[in-house]
């Protein structure tokens, strides 16, 4: 009996994370989301854990151009994007710009995940909360991966939904 409702229960699991996945492969066909019309003020008022859980003022990143990651562990391609933008970070975050990443996660899964995945830029715990903080940069759909690119003024440059198209990124930050 127990087998059966453990079952049931991993079943609906997938299936929730089937349709998140789903919900971010077909707003993907739209790439570029509607960018907010507002400067991402709201973000830079936000406090998140880190994967420490010391609390991080995003604060931080004001003054520089940032590039935000909002991501989660069980997302396809959020997962598949991670290495590319963590050499993206690695390789030219800091000088011209900043990466931080946004975690729609509990904090132990985004722990985990990062045990078998190095990522070369902060990382935050966002939770479910942090699904409202994307809608108020633009993600008026709630997919995931969703990445917004933010000038050093503090307004929104673009948005991207859907896996990252790393040709496209690359040229709208040489830009910058």
């Amino acid at each position: 009996m127990n087998k059966k409702v453990n079952k049931k229960r991993l079943a609906g699991y997938i299936l929730v994370a089937a349709a998140f996945t789903t919900l971010g492969a077909i707003a993907a066909v739209k790439q570029e989301a509607k960018p907010a019309a507002s400067a991402a003020a709201g973000l830079y008022t936000q406090s998140l854990n880190d994967l420490a859980g010391k609390p991080q003022a995003l604060a931080q990143w004001k003054g520089k151009p940032l590039l935000v990651n909002f991501w989660a562990s069980w997302c396809a391609p959020c997962v598949q994007e991670m290495p590319e933008l963590s050499a993206l970070a690695a390789k030219e975050g800091g000088k011209r710009f900043n990466v931080i990443g946004i975690g729609i996660d509990s904090p132990s899964n985004l722990v985990q995940f990062t045990q078998k995945t190095r990522v070369a830029y902060p990382l935050y715990v966002g939770g479910m909360g942090a699904t409202d903080l994307a809608r108020g940069l633009g993600n008026a759909n709630g997919g995931l991966p969703y990445t917004v690119l933010i000038g050093a003024d503090g307004k929104v440059i673009k948005t991207y939904l859907g896996r990252l198209k790393f040709d496209q990124l690359k040229a709208d930050l040489a830009k910058l």
